[in-house]
């Protein structure tokens, strides 16, 4: 019976840790909408009695999350159409300095843009490097992923050389801890990120193999 339980979970555990990334992802990104969606739906009178088990307004709000969803797919595409056949370059340059105008909102959309040019940025190597290092004391280790130097104000008042760290938490990598950690602190293994945070979501049930060299 217990051998049976583990190989049940062992196939509904990345299930699971899947849907609920991808639910926490569609929920993200329809949520500002959802409103305006579900009372358009509403208006329309759609499915009146409900469906199966659901209420109406259960109906409308998962319709409206995917109609949603749709609509920002093909938004985005048509937009980087845009963006590279025609002057949208010299829009988004003068959004960008009404934008940075505004009190609060400046903020805001400056640290968003920093950080969405860092993450695909072509030649940057933005966590690609897995390390180890002693957290939440001496003696316990976790993996982390180098995310670039700490700022040289913070290096300077540690008076060390820091490196800033993520750790992502299990089996939900998308929060986490954002370390400055000393450079010589780090510990450098022969593992890949994605190898890490396959180890990381599977809460240490996926064991990676050692990156062994080719024998020539």
């Amino acid at each position: 019976m217990k051998k049976y339980f583990v190989t049940g979970l062992i196939l509904l555990l990345p299930l699971a840790v899947t849907f609920a990334i991808l639910r926490f992802l569609l929920i993200f990104f329809t949520k500002p909408f959802e409103g305006f969606a579900s009372h358009l739906f509403l208006q329309w009178n759609l499915f009146p009695n409900g469906l199966f088990i659901f209420s109406q307004e259960e109906v409308i709000q998962y319709i409206s999350r995917i109609f949603i969803l749709i609509a920002l797919i093909y938004f985005t595409i048509l937009l980087g159409l845009v963006t590279r056949w025609f002057f949208m370059k010299s829009l988004l340059k003068f959004c960008d300095r009404v934008l940075l105008r505004i009190p609060i909102v400046n903020t805001l959309y400056k640290t968003a843009q920093d950080i969405t040019k860092t993450l695909f940025s072509s030649d940057k190597n933005t966590f690609e490097q897995v390390v180890m290092l002693s957290f939440p004391r001496p003696g316990i280790y976790v993996l982390g992923l180098i995310a670039t130097d700490s700022p040289d104000f913070c290096s300077k008042a540690a008076d060390k050389n820091l490196i800033s760290v993520l750790i992502p938490t299990a089996p939900n990598p998308t929060t986490g801890f954002l370390l400055m950690v000393p450079k010589e602190e780090l510990i450098y293994p022969d593992m890949k990120a994605k190898d890490a945070i396959k180890y990381i979501v599977s809460c240490g049930v996926i064991i990676p193999k050692e990156n062994n060299p080719e024998v020539l």
